[in-house]
């Protein structure tokens, strides 16, 4: 199985609008993130979390051609602004894109992608298929996938394992039931917004933390605002098993 980080950044990206820290204005490259999202690549098998404003140039910059499914945490739009673009992979492989989201952000996307969803659909419009998950697991092909609850503030969202991988993200509470699914993966993925306590989000001590109850063999951080710190700075500092993530990472 690989994973590759197509985007670590949060809601609005770094750098961000108008902004003219240190982060924002670093020539790091590993500085530089996308909305997040990450590419899943398992039994000849490409499945994709969450698809943000980005996801065109995601898409283009990891050069995928076709997915088999497209796993949605919640319906934010940093996690599903770009779904209108599936009307290439639609073109290209000539069928709907199969969407798995709870029935809530299905409602959502209908609202959002409206047109997609009219009687009488313009030409070109995306195609979506839409299954409907909740916390049980389920399968794509023959990978089993474990939805993990978590809560976004008030808001449910969830996370996914999939064989050792557990990705989560958007959280700030993970009820101690929905933990014990996380237990001791080879890799973990999680929210680490900034340093500072935050409403909806984990911030650094709170992810490391969790990190610690989950006992994973390598953790990495993802959702990262410029607010938490510049990626050369942020790599010294952290436990030995735990890295940043940034765009176009692999790991295998």
């Amino acid at each position: 199985m690989k994973i590759t980080f197509l985007g670590t950044g949060t809601s609005q990206g770094t750098p961000m609008i108008g902004c003219s820290c240190n982060v924002c204005k670093s020539t790091d490259k590993r500085d530089k993130r996308l909305r997040s999202s990450v590419l899943i690549e398992t039994d000849n098998k490409k499945i994709l979390i969450d698809a943000g404003p980005d996801f065109r140039q995601q898409m283009l910059n990891a050069n995928i051609t076709g997915l088999d499914a497209i796993l949605i945490t919640h319906e934010h739009i940093d996690h599903v602004g770009g779904l209108d673009d599936v009307r290439a992979l639609n073109y290209i492989n000539q069928k709907a894109v199969d969407i798995y989201a709870e029935m809530r952000v299905q409602a959502a996307l209908r609202k959002i992608f409206y047109y997609a969803f009219d009687i009488i659909k313009y030409p070109g419009v995306p195609e979506f298929e839409f299954h409907t998950i909740d916390e049980n697991m389920f399968r794509i092909a023959d990978i089993d996938i474990t939805p993990v609850r978590a809560f976004h503030y008030n808001l449910p969202v969830l996370g996914f394992r999939i064989h050792n991988l557990c990705y989560i993200t958007d959280t700030n509470y993970i009820p101690p039931d929905e933990l014990k699914k996380m237990y001791n993966a080879d890799i973990l993925v999680i929210d680490a917004l900034r340093r500072e306590p935050h409403l909806s989000h984990f911030c650094l001590s709170e992810t490391l933390e969790t990190i610690e109850k989950l006992h994973p063999k390598r953790a990495y951080l993802t959702h990262i605002s410029h607010q938490l710190d510049l990626y050369s700075t942020l790599e010294r500092e952290l436990p030995a098993n735990v890295y940043a993530a940034y765009d176009g990472l692999t790991v295998e």
